[in-house]
């Protein structure tokens, strides 16, 4: 009985194992996104997040939500730096998350700052 019940449980934990894995390393889909940076909090109440928004449109109707993992560093910083502004961010999107990864599936890899189409001088 003990080996039978040991067996399931170290199964079920391989499984957990692999499960992980598979959504930590695999991404879905990789791509950019441009647009104006409207928002980045740190957000939560027992796990807190960095989460984000840019709005790819002029009226605002189309936005894109991200999170940002929390040992990306040099990513948190550009951000906070540059809201407000036009930006470029890579991202990578997995196929699921962990609640202490984020809130969305999208996560930002690289951002740079550039230059707005909609209002070019």
């Amino acid at each position: 009985m003990k080996k039978t019940l040991i067996a399931i449980l170290s199964g079920i934990f391989v499984l957990w194992l692999l499960y992980f894995a598979f959504v930590y390393f695999v991404p879905y889909s990789e791509g950019t996104r441009s647009g104006e940076l409207i928002k980045f909090s740190h957000k939560g109440v027992i796990i807190k997040t960095w989460e984000g928004e840019i709005s790819q449109g002029i009226s605002g109707a189309q936005i894109f939500e991200f999170s940002v993992l929390d040992s990306n560093d040099e990513v948190i910083e550009k951000l906070q730096e540059y809201e407000g502004n036009y930006v470029k961010l890579t991202y990578k999107e997995r196929f699921a998350t962990f609640f202490f990864w984020g809130d969305t599936k999208y996560f930002i890899t690289n951002v740079e700052k550039s230059e707005s189409p909609h209002f070019r001088k």
